[in-house]
């Protein structure tokens, strides 16, 4: 009889993962998805990534706005009797009756080496964190958030200069490559689950917009490592004379000065521990991106000029 797969999730992250498993012959049976959001005070319909991946593959694909006492979809999954449920930042926990619904269970692929990281965003907070690498981990679903026992966990080096987007992007092409060898052996029953260490466990808690304020009294490698690590969005940011500045990209700098302190013609700004950084790439509110030499010729802030912490 032939198997029948779920895929569950939602981001771009997601995509690579899918689009392995359906072109090396799995058979994904249905797709969830977070639903449409409204964007542009509600003209436009902008659809997930895995839901305009799954239209073009033909697969079909459900939407719902909750799993939590969802009595259609645990019926529709209860008939479907799948073998497996693999998950991919889907952007919802999955209830506990629903976890009962497939042959093997529910197996999710969580961007971090568990259990340092477990939560909304894992690449975010270790970039932020200066970890010097991260990760994905296979893990078995279980109630309580990404704590469920581990199979396998693939690693990479983390680049100070890589931002969160150049991350995400290789953990997902490295998900889409070992996630293959791992579906055969859990349809197999060779896949060894081993029970996380709960006493290590790290939480990487919902990036919030507000987090993005940079606090020129921090170290440059602080610094960087928040520029680098809400990159695209939310991004990391200062005020200066009532407009906000997103800095896109920023290397450690070599001068010194007040904290706040834009030392030099190219944008160079001291920070704490008697250090600075030196913006590449800027981009005022409501401007397009530029990189410091284009923003430095027409802009406001100049050598001297102090930058607050507010």
């Amino acid at each position: 009889m032939p198997k029948k797969i779920i895929f569950m999730g939602t981001p771009l992250f997601a995509v690579p993962i899918l689009k392995s498993l359906y072109q090396n012959g799995y058979p994904i049976s249905v797709v969830y998805t977070q639903p449409p959001q409204k964007s542009n005070r509600g003209h436009k319909i902008n659809k997930s990534p895995i839901q305009n991946i799954a239209e073009t593959l033909n697969i079909e694909f459900r939407s719902p706005d909750a799993l939590q006492d969802n009595e259609e979809e645990c019926q529709y999954l209860k008939q479907m009797n799948a073998d497996l449920a693999i998950v991919v930042a889907y952007g919802q926990l999955i209830p506990k009756n629903f976890l009962e619904l497939t042959k093997k269970g529910f197996f999710n692929i969580h961007g971090s080496i568990l259990p340092n990281w477990r939560g909304a965003a894992p690449i975010q907070r270790s970039i932020m964190n200066l970890d010097k690498e991260t990760g994905i981990s296979i893990m078995k679903i279980g109630e309580e958030l990404d704590s469920g026992p581990v199979s396998d966990v693939y690693k990479i080096k983390i680049d100070p200069e890589q931002n969160a987007q150049e991350i995400s992007e290789k953990l997902s092409t490295l998900a889409a490559e070992k996630i293959l060898d791992n579906v055969d052996d859990i349809l197999d029953d060779k896949a060894k689950f081993i029970d996380q260490d709960h006493s290590k466990a790290t939480y990487a808690k919902k990036i919030n917009k507000d987090e993005g304020q940079i606090d020129w009294n921090k170290e440059a490698a602080k610094l960087i490592g928040k520029i680098n690590g809400l990159f695209p969005v939310p991004g990391a940011f200062f005020n200066f004379d009532g407009e906000r500045y997103k800095i896109l990209k920023a290397k450690i700098g070599n001068g010194t000065g007040n904290v706040g302190e834009v030392i030099s013609d190219d944008l160079e700004i001291a920070c704490g521990n008697n250090q600075s950084i030196k913006i590449v790439e800027i981009q005022r509110q409501g401007k397009k991106p530029q990189k410091v030499g284009e923003f430095m010729l027409g802009s406001k802030i100049k050598k001297g000029s102090m930058i607050l912490n507010v």
